[in-house]
């Protein structure tokens, strides 16, 4: 889903940018940073600029499949289509970090959008994975608890819950948000969009709060409910019901969404956790400092490559997907065929009057 990695642009500034590139420690030690810091600042902006491009064309593909075919979306749909839509805040928060970096961290997009484009970062972070929970809920209720709990699968309850997701995903990033700032450092002559932390361990607070809260508790659900699932996809004694086949074809295309959640987001979590003990001074060197930068980077490089991977498994795995996809190409291109056929009828009509009234005689004296 991210702003770790921002965090590490902006920790890294100071030291990128300074000559002898140092990095100062909470032990007040000087560490050295490695010289990989130089080829990963000159890649992410290409990075930035193809998830961006990918990730835009493909969640907007699918929002349009969503929105715009004749049938109302199931209850895992909604959730996938909002999904998909936190997929699209984040890719459009890219660019704007791309351009900065490129022009050696000066932010020139002013104090709003410093705060509220990390906060649309941020605000996918915690969104997309409680919209994959709430879709494993879904299947787990479908397949595991399909007599049971059958009125809470609504459209209009999928929509509260989203409602309610969207909600705690701005609050829940508010205090990645409230505290961004854009500072003029004079020994680099730039102006930084960095954060201003309103204590000194409010770093670590904001590292525990994402891992439990934005992590560890909704893959708990997640992984509880996929081991209930793919229990009654390999029972074959529910091969017999009808609905239960319908609903395993829908969870097999969930399950994979959430695998590939869990392999590009893990990383990112884990060193979260890993940089917040080192903060903690629990595992303290400059060969941890450096090596907590560098992970951090390539593991948010893996994360920003969900926004694009979740719409190809969408092709690739779901069939009624590709299904909803013809189907509504279907529908633009009968609507393009009677565009056509409504700019022929000035001369048809004209001749079909002619003939209607030639043969009203006739049919007349036929009856008469």
């Amino acid at each position: 889903m991210t702003f770790n990695a921002i965090e590490s642009y902006t920790k890294a500034y100071e030291s990128f940018n300074n000559a002898s590139l140092h990095l100062e420690t909470q032990s007040n030690s000087t560490c050295a940073l490695s010289e990989s810091w130089q080829w990963i600042f000159s890649f992410q902006p290409i990075y930035m600029w193809i998830v961006f491009v990918l990730g835009f064309i493909e969640n907007m593909f699918v929002l349009m499949v969503f929105l715009l075919h004749k049938n109302r979306c199931t209850v895992a749909e909604i959730y996938l289509a909002n999904l998909a839509a936190a997929d699209l805040l984040l890719v459009c928060g890219l660019p704007f970090w791309a351009i900065n970096i490129s022009s050696g961290f000066k932010w020139p997009f002013g104090s709003f959008l410093c705060v509220f484009i990390n906060g649309l970062i941020v605000l996918n972070l915690f969104g997309s994975i409680f919209f994959l929970m709430m879709v494993s809920i879904d299947r787990y209720l479908a397949l595991v608890k399909t007599m049971s709990f059958g009125r809470m699968r609504t459209g209009r309850c999928a929509k509260i819950n989203c409602l309610i997701i969207w909600i705690f995903a701005v609050i829940a990033s508010l205090p990645k948000t409230i505290f961004r700032r854009v500072r003029y450092f004079p020994e680099f002559g730039v102006m930084a969009c960095v954060i201003d932390p309103p204590f000194p361990n409010w770093n670590v607070v904001t590292g525990l709060l994402l891992t439990i809260i934005g992590f560890l508790i909704p893959l708990t659900v997640i992984l509880y409910c996929s081991f209930h699932i793919m229990k009654v996809l390999r029972n074959n004694s529910m091969q017999e019901f009808k609905e239960i086949n319908k609903e395993k074809k829908a969870s097999v295309l969930v399950l994979v969404v959430l695998l590939v959640f869990i392999i590009c987001w893990l990383p990112f979590h884990i060193t979260i956790f890993i940089d917040t003990l080192h903060m903690l001074e629990l595992l303290p060197g400059c060969a941890m400092s450096n090596l907590i930068e560098i992970a951090t980077q390539i593991s948010s490089y893996l994360g920003y490559s969900n926004s694009c991977i979740n719409p190809l498994l969408y092709v690739m795995v779901g069939n009624h997907f590709r299904k909803k996809t013809k189907e509504v190409y279907n529908q633009f291109r009968i609507r393009k065929q009677r565009g056509r056929n409504a700019s022929i009828p000035t001369d048809f009509t004209a001749d079909t009057i002619r003939t209607s009234i030639s043969m009203g005689p006739q049919k007349n004296r036929i009856l008469i």
